[in-house]
């Protein structure tokens, strides 16, 4: 009897489809079947390598087969597959590798130099698996497995032992700052969190495991082949995984690029005739707009249906120009994260009304704000500022940190929350306003400033590309709202200018008391924005 668990999900799908594309990279394309066969073969390899039922597998690589085998693989054999970032460097890597109890890791050849400093330094890892590439990178000193070999060596049949919707999953986020910790779930409640188990916009929950081969069953009598799914975010990070094993547990065709790109995804998108784009906020929707624009009358771009952003503010100004260039598609915003799942969602309008903050969504099934003295749910319209927080499927905890774990999921009332940290307001209509990461707000002058409020009215200056906003230390205020902008080419904001456009849109002890103009933003893989270093940079234009 089939469970929850990601592997048994996905075979499900493949016996109702299994010639269909499932995984589109490139020139790689895996079938259904074939991709099945290959996670078969990799699993039973691990499993001739002692890596067992609850033992951690690292994927070290950019988006890709290797990532996405790997992923099958481990939990077809109840393991345990940690994502590994590609732009850490060998203290943090060991941090990781360590952390994590990885005990195998498959990786991309560009990165056997690091390996090779790093396998030494984790008593954990036992067996490396290698996938050859055009890097050209020595393998030197690297006791590694070849990936094809590995796969070519050993039986492509399903025979695992059952699973269970316990098996974990566990996601390494660093989220703005500190140290990566590891978010634990069970596989079925991440499932219903972020992975389709819950429809986003009516809140209906699947029933069983069957319901989704038999969605895909009927379907595909009705003549249908599925939806190209286009998977943005990088796969090590929680916004890429969710999005493709929504593909891989419908039925549907998932794609993917290495290493973001804005013009190859708009070619990709002409290639293969993608339905669904998924990407990370401004970070990323913001090239794709520009890219599109310069594009658009060269490339046939009318198969998309379907453009959403998540896990990172979206500006207006960007989701305007998205929804100009992609008359026909549907345009979305939605909220979430690692530690919550997804808390809202929203169909975007051209010229939507901007409330005053980050993304503005209607709040999924078990989401609310709590305020912060009483812990019962704000009354809509009250505007106060809580915590988002929500119950129902969360994770179990931070793995080996039970003081976080306790901290960010208490019980109140006698429901367990999640609580990642983040500000909000409950509307008048019940929508929700986010407003930030409450650890990075700004005091000054008494009041509180949430950095992602002044981005959001930045962003609709037509000559801000990017910005991030800090608070750096002031003798008067305490601290000095100040702005990190990365301007459009060609063009350079003046403080008074962007002082005067704020103005309109936030309340005047909100609006930069300071500008740094820099040519790139400091944001992680994911898009999300890199505050520490942000602030860094601030402080040292500002000696």
């Amino acid at each position: 009897m089939a469970t929850y668990n990601f592997a048994d999900l996905f075979e499900l799908i493949v016996d109702v489809v299994p010639e269909r594309p499932a995984l589109i990279v490139g020139d790689t394309r895996r079938t259904f079947a074939e991709l099945d066969a290959r996670a078969n073969a990799l699993g039973h390899h691990l499993l001739e390598a002692g890596c067992g039922p609850g033992d951690h597998v690292g994927i070290y690589a950019t988006n890709g087969k290797e990532w996405v085998e790997g992923m099958l693989a481990a939990y077809k054999i109840r393991a345990v597959p940690v994502n590994v970032n590609f732009r850490y460097v060998e203290d943090e890597l060991i941090y990781l590798f360590d952390n994590a109890d990885i005990v195998a890791v498959i990786a991309l050849q560009e990165y056997g130099p690091r390996l090779t400093s790093v396998v030494p330094k984790v008593d954990a890892l036992r067996h490396v698996i290698v996938s050859s590439d055009e890097s050209g990178a020595s393998l030197e000193g690297l006791d590694a497995v070849d990936y094809e070999t590995a796969i070519a060596a050993a039986s492509p049949a399903r025979e695992f032992e059952p699973r269970s919707d316990d098996d974990l999953y566990l996601l390494y986020t660093g989220g703005t700052t500190g140290w990566p910790k590891g978010v634990m779930w069970r596989q079925e409640d991440v499932f219903f969190a972020l992975c389709g188990g819950i429809d986003a916009f009516t809140g209906d929950r699947l029933t069983s495991p069957e319901d989704l081969s038999n969605r895909a069953r009927d379907a595909a009598a009705l003549g249908s082949t599925g939806l190209r799914l286009f998977a943005l975010p990088p796969l090590m990070h929680g916004a890429g995984q969710f999005a493709t094993l929504r593909g891989l547990t419908s039925g549907d065709t998932t794609v993917l690029i290495p290493k973001f790109d804005a013009e190859e995804v708009w070619r990709t998108v002409a290639r293969e005739g993608v339905n669904v784009i998924s990407c990370t906020g401004d970070a990323m929707a913001r090239p794709l707009a520009d890219a599109l624009e310069r594009m658009v009358d060269d490339i046939d771009v009318s198969t998309v249906y379907s453009f959403g952003s998540s896990a990172a503010i979206w500006s207006p100004s960007v989701k305007d120009q998205i929804a100009r260039l992609l008359p026909n598609a549907v345009l979305t915003d939605s909220i979430g994260a690692t530690e919550s799942g997804m808390n809202g969602i929203r169909v975007v309008q051209s010229g939507d009304e901007v409330k005053g903050g980050g993304p503005n969504t209607t709040p999924s099934p078990g989401t609310t704000v709590l305020d912060e003295d009483t812990f019962e749910p704000l009354e809509p319209g009250s505007g106060k500022i809580g915590k988002l927080a929500r119950s129902g499927d969360v994770p179990l905890g931070y793995y080996k940190d039970p003081e976080k774990t306790a901290a960010t999921f208490p019980t109140y009332h006698g429901v367990r929350y999640s609580i990642p940290g983040d500000a909000a307001t409950i509307e008048a209509d019940g929508s929700i306003t986010l407003l930030g990461r409450g650890s990075q707000s700004i005091n000054t002058g008494g009041e509180k400033v949430f950095p992602e409020e002044v981005e959001g009215a930045l962003k609709r200056h037509p000559q801000v590309f990017d910005a991030l906003v800090v608070g750096v230390p002031d003798e008067r205020w305490g601290e000095r709202v100040t702005a990190l902008v990365q301007p459009r080419e060609g063009t350079e904001p003046t403080l008074e200018e962007l002082v005067e456009h704020c103005r309109a849109y936030v309340a005047g002890y909100k609006v930069p008391r300071q500008l740094v103009i820099v040519e790139q933003m400091p944001r992680h893989a994911s898009g999300k924005p890199d505050y520490p270093t942000a602030k860094q940079t601030v402080l040292a234009a500002t000696v």
